[in-house]
């Protein structure tokens, strides 16, 4: 059996039961997956144009997400007909709604006269062959139930051999179930907060219709992904990956020393773009705390040299991620050598990253649906004459999953629950071109706001903090003297999931300390801003 075989053999999807959730491009598509799994139910997003011939499993039922689109344009994306073969319950939500309609008979949808945005009141219709559907859906959901909707066009027709089950003022067909399949159709949106019991009715779908097991824990993940590493691995297989700092490589390289003990090798590349101190504590912490093997790299120069002059933040990435391919490859290659004769003789063939799923899904450009929001550092920019084989033992968990995760193996607190830092490091916190000097400002800045936060008691309470460098300059008074130096801008979240995030707010007496401490403390710096834009349509880096 191949290493790719034994991959798909021990994927979380053969494993576990699963829903699918094909993606017609809502912003909420991704808290559907967020919603199941809170459920302790494994859900996977694909694109909606996935052909189901090409699926590498059997979902226990599927649901079609929202989308800004109307099904009767004739760049509207669609479903593959083969899902109405699998012979699985399908729950259509919003343009998932129309998209099932549609694909019954292509008049069933039309422009409605009037938009529904924002709450309506939901009452359930128990007329002929459509009570058992109410009462299963609906199952412990009060009727009038206060619904979310966001569309402007609607059913015409009911389809045939389908039944009204739900309606809003607005909306005649809000609810719709099949009389003798398990197909459903909702217009509103059960995976947002603003309905209130969506997770309930989610849960009845899920449970109730297409009977998935509530199996889904970092208790059941952490033994089938160990496992899988070491199928994948094999007895003699030799691992490096590389370390940051931050909860994902630290849980990933953790998971790794459980399943192939010293054939893991953590690296850490000490690219000049690092947190203030941040080599000499990971090297502490990995090494002392967890017992992992690790190597540190100064390779600062060279990454340094090859950003100078590049501002576009898509070539920053480019060119940090394909010298942290080199350094990894020939650091492989010195680790291999100097293990020759040891019980970890051996060739390096694979290389650890900590993608997550978020990272995943912002990464993949859908046809329509979900745009590229970025290359992400764990998903793009690798070259493609790249030697070593790629194990990511975190890509179907989101962050708060792999804080459980981390927990779960034995890692400390302080490292669970400490920031993310981003694969390409300050590199896209200093805006514009990359040098030391610029570097230096932001890695100061970034110290100072973090140790106020820590010192305020807030650094749990906000999910992701930093400081960027803006590549500007603004006039400013200091010493008595008219100044054009560089502003600081301040970042701080709140997120469970990091697909989406509020900004944080501070008290004035907070921000006050920050940019006091800032204009006086870091040379070149006589102003300090806040970034106070939620995700969406922000992101939480500002490159």
């Amino acid at each position: 059996m191949t290493a790719n075989e034994n991959n798909e053999k021990e994927a979380p999807h053969k494993l576990f039961d699963t829903l699918l959730v094909l993606d017609f491009g809502s912003q909420y598509s991704h808290l559907i997956i967020r919603r199941l799994r809170d459920l302790n139910i494994y859900s996977e997003l694909l694109p909606c144009t996935q052909r189901i011939a090409d699926l590498p499993f059997r979902p226990k039922g599927v649901i079609l997400s929202g989308g800004p689109y109307s099904v009767y344009d004739s760049n509207a994306p669609h479903v593959d007909p083969a899902m109405f073969d699998l012979d699985v319950p399908i729950l259509g939500v919003c343009y998932g709604l129309q998209e099932m309609a549609w694909q019954h008979d292509q008049q069933n949808v039309l422009a409605g006269e009037k938009r529904e945005y924002g709450h309506a009141k939901l009452t359930f219709e128990q007329g002929e062959g459509s009570a058992s559907s109410v009462n299963v859906l609906f199952r412990n959901v009060p009727n009038g139930v206060d619904v979310w909707m966001s569309h402007g066009d609607k059913l015409s027709h009911l389809p045939e051999s389908f039944s009204t089950i739900a309606k809003t003022s607005n909306a005649p067909f809000a609810g719709i179930a099949h009389n003798s399949k398990p197909y459903y159709g909702i217009q509103f949106h059960p995976e947002v907060t603003h309905t209130s019991h969506g997770t309930r009715i989610l849960e009845n779908y899920a449970v109730r219709i297409c009977k998935a097991r509530q199996h889904w824990t970092m208790d059941e993940f952490v033994g089938t992904e160990i496992s899988r590493i070491r199928a994948l691995v094999g007895e003699k297989g030799q691992v490096i990956g590389a370390v940051s700092g931050g909860v994902d490589s630290t849980v990933a390289a953790k998971l790794m020393h459980e399943a192939v003990g010293d054939r893991f090798h953590a690296v850490l590349v000490n690219n000049g773009l690092l947190r203030h101190k941040e080599a000499e504590t990971v090297h502490q912490t990995l090494t002392s705390h967890l017992g992992i093997n690790l190597t540190v790299i100064d390779a600062s120069e060279r990454f340094l040299t090859d950003l100078k002059g590049v501002l576009d933040p898509e070539k920053k990435r480019k060119i940090i991620g394909k010298n942290f391919i080199e350094v990894f490859q020939e650091t492989a290659l010195k680790i291999a050598k100097e293990a020759a004769g040891t019980p970890n003789a051996g060739e390096i063939e694979w290389l650890l990253q900590g993608t997550l799923y978020p990272d995943v899904i912002e990464s993949i450009a859908f046809r329509g649906p979900s745009q590229t929001i970025k290359t992400h550092h764990n998903v793009g920019g690798l070259p493609a004459a790249m030697h070593l084989k790629l194990i990511e033992p975190l890509r179907e968990l989101f962050k708060d999953e792999v804080r459980i995760l981390g927990t779960k193996l034995g890692i400390p607190e302080e490292l669970v629950w400490r920031h993310p830092f981003p694969g390409p490091g300050l590199a896209i916190r200093t805006l514009g071109e990359v040098t030391p000097c610029q570097v230096d400002i932001t890695r100061q800045a970034d110290r100072i706001f973090i140790e106020e936060i820590i010192a305020a008691g807030l650094y749990r309470k906000i999910s992701q903090a930093y400081a960027a460098l803006l590549p500007i300059q603004v006039v400013g008074v200091m010493g008595d003297k008219r100044v054009h130096e560089q502003p600081i801008c301040l970042r701080a979240v709140e997120t469970t999931d990091f697909m989406t995030a509020d900004w944080y707010y501070f008290d004035r007496p907070f921000l006050d300390k920050v940019s006091s401490r800032i204009t006086n403390e870091v040379s070149g710096v006589c102003s300090v801003f806040q970034n106070i834009t939620s995700k969406p349509p922000g992101t939480i880096e500002m490159e």
